[in-house]
């Protein structure tokens, strides 16, 4: 009885065996989704033309170099659109650019395996070797709104002048020109409030003045300047009948230049930490003397006094510290007292620039050990952004966005994209295929090495979300048709230093 039951298990087993090890058996075939055809429906992209700034460009890594020009979301959408687009391509992947053998614009940043470091080579894009058009890529990296309508504009930005068709051309005359049939217009707005937020709020905010030429170059651009600007040059881009994208500008100061230094950077131990504290008390008990003179001779109250004191009171303990920096919105002093200058320590509300890692902790003087800069000597305006001078950002940039905003309402020929929208939803983290992107430096995906602009992930994803506002607003079908999107898969989020 045992036996004939062992028997059979043994056969059994035998059968399970030999099923597992047919390799003779026909593949069960996969099933494919049935093709989608893409349906334009209607729109014209035979002459597609892109203008705005560095992003149009596809600048990435801190340079422009022909592997990210040819990752550029202008470039991307072309494709797409099926559509022969050319763009002033620089001469190399290294980036940057040279004047009679000397490089006046650095190579990109590639990651040294500690964090972004520039490329050990010497550019070779001539800047005065003019290149022959006609071109569909009007982006010139550092262009302000108004500046893309200013005579002569290839003489001060040399991105611009390696591609104008004349030297006093204009960046909008040169892309008219070309009758665009489908045009985006992209970023405008953004350099406008940009250089005041890299030079950490050392321009002037010129809300109120509406004169571009008197502007330095760090300045937030007045609105009603940007307003007047953007609508001229809608106008012109739709007056025979083409349609196009134009996008919104995101709150910059969520970018990684300003996310990824944290406040308080200084580690100290207990004894440093006390001989440091130690050297700021005569200034400590200087304020609160100018204070308790100042509530005794002018209308400020104890209360608001209190306040202040406790903002400028500068103390270190063990662990990490906060940096000391300067703020000039605090109440001036030095009329009371010269050695109490306007400096306080940082808080989680102020945004240190990606710029100033390399600075804090340093020596100011190099024969001074205790020169340290950001614990012994204060940061300087132009490495911290203050509440305050993030405010005057946001403020202009919620200006520029409903100027952009009515424009597109006002227009059929127009879509707009929510960039805004797409960098806030990114900070926590945003899906692109099988990836989530975020706004980290190095590690997110969205933001290049340096800090600011996209990677190419970054910039395909941008195409997309241009293609699905051009399905919501024309009718076009590239968010389901087969192939529609670009593939996040298919774009790097760094380039090897080896690409040369």
């Amino acid at each position: 009885m045992n036996t004939y039951k062992y028997l059979g298990l043994f056969l059994l087993s035998l059968s399970i065996v030999s099923c597992d090890v047919n390799n003779e058996l026909d593949a069960i075939p996969a099933e494919l989704a049935a093709e989608v055809a893409l349906n334009t429906n209607g729109l014209d992209f035979s002459k597609y033309v892109s203008i705005g700034a560095s992003f149009t460009a596809g600048y990435t890594d801190g340079a422009m170099f022909k592997a990210a020009q040819e990752n550029s979301f202008p470039n991307i959408l072309a494709g797409k659109f099926g559509t022969e687009f050319k763009q002033p391509l620089m001469k190399d992947n290294i980036g940057g650019l040279v004047f009679g053998g000397s490089a006046v614009q650095p190579p990109r940043f590639y990651f040294n395996g500690a964090g972004p470091a520039r490329l050990p080579a010497m550019p070779t894009t001539e800047l005065t070797a003019v290149l022959s058009g006609p071109f569909n890529n009007f982006g010139a990296p550092g262009a302000k709104s108004f500046h893309l309508g200013v005579p002569g504009y290839g003489q001060l930005n040399p991105y611009f002048g390696r591609m104008a068709s004349s030297p006093t051309a204009t960046v909008m005359g040169d892309a008219l020109a070309q009758n665009p049939t489908f045009f985006t217009l992209s970023e405008i707005g953004g350099n406008d409030v940009l250089g005041y937020a890299l030079s950490g709020g050392s321009g002037v905010d010129q809300t109120g003045n509406f004169d571009p030429s008197s502007y330095g170059s760090n300045d937030i651009t007045d609105p009603n300047v940007f307003a007047s600007v953007f609508s001229t040059m809608v106008t012109a881009l739709t007056a025979n009948g083409a349609k196009g994208v134009v996008a919104n500008v995101p709150y910059i100061t969520n970018l990684a230049n300003f996310t990824t230094v944290p406040y308080n950077p200084v580690p100290l131990d207990a004894a440093t930490a006390s001989f440091v504290s130690n050297a700021y008390a005569a200034y400590n008990g200087g304020i609160q003397q100018a204070f308790a003179y100042l509530v005794a001779v002018s209308p400020m109250t104890q209360e608001m006094a209190d306040a202040e004191i406790a903002k400028r009171t500068i103390s270190f303990a063990a662990g990490q510290n906060a940096v000391v920096i300067m703020d000039e919105d605090l109440t001036d002093l030095t009329a009371i007292n010269s050695g109490l200058i306007s400096m306080r320590q940082a808080t989680a509300d102020d945004l240190l620039l990606l710029a100033g890692s390399a600075f804090i902790g340093t020596l100011a003087n190099p024969n001074n050990p205790g020169s340290i800069n950001g614990v012994a000597v204060p940061l300087g305006d132009q490495w911290v952004l203050t509440p305050q001078e993030q405010l005057a950002i946001r403020t202009a940039t919620d200006a520029y966005n409903t100027t952009i905003a009515a424009i597109a309402a006002l227009n059929p020929n127009i879509a707009l994209v929510d960039f805004k929208g797409v960098l806030a939803e990114a900070s926590t983290g945003i899906k692109f295929d099988r990836y989530t992107l975020n706004t980290k430096l190095v590690t997110g995906g969205l933001i290049s090495l340096d800090g600011v602009h996209l990677t190419a992930r970054g910039y395909a994803l941008m195409a997309n979300k241009i293609l699905a506002a051009m399905d919501a607003e024309f009718g076009t079908n590239f968010t389901t048709a087969t192939g529609g999107l670009a593939k996040a898969g298919d774009y790097p989020t760094n380039y090897s230093p080896t690409l040369r």
